[in-house]
């Protein structure tokens, strides 16, 4: 079974090494809480909100390790007006047989306005 596994953090303002460092953060967090092993990735999607543009966060998959040759696409999301700004969001498809209800969905600083559902 392919689960969908969610997160996102924002940054203070756009720059490069912060968008690595949060980035980073942000996969490592949801990594750990889902016991994700690189080899059961199918692949990750990353969007940025349109107003960071100084760095690729998939560079920052990419460098965590065993995670090279995990498929790994960015994006920008829609401009719609009064979205959360400076956000980082990642959607992690996973090969697991955790229940969809016990998938642990990762929300860091601003963005657990995104999901207060799902943040804890």
């Amino acid at each position: 079974m392919i689960r969908g596994i969610r997160g996102a953090i924002t940054i203070e303002h756009d720059d490069a090494d912060l968008v690595l460092q949060d980035t980073t953060k942000l996969m490592q967090s949801i990594i750990a809480a889902n016991q994700i092993n690189p080899e059961d990735v199918a692949s990750v999607v990353i969007s940025t909100t349109p107003d960071i543009v100084s760095a690729f966060p998939a560079k920052a998959v990419r460098t965590l390790p065993n995670w090279d040759y995990v498929p790994v696409m960015c994006m920008h999301e829609m401009n719609v007006p009064g979205a959360l700004p400076l956000c980082i969001r990642a959607l992690v498809h996973v090969n697991t047989e955790v229940t969809q209800k016990d998938i642990q969905h990762i929300y860091l600083n601003d963005a657990v306005k995104l999901r207060p559902d799902l943040t804890k």
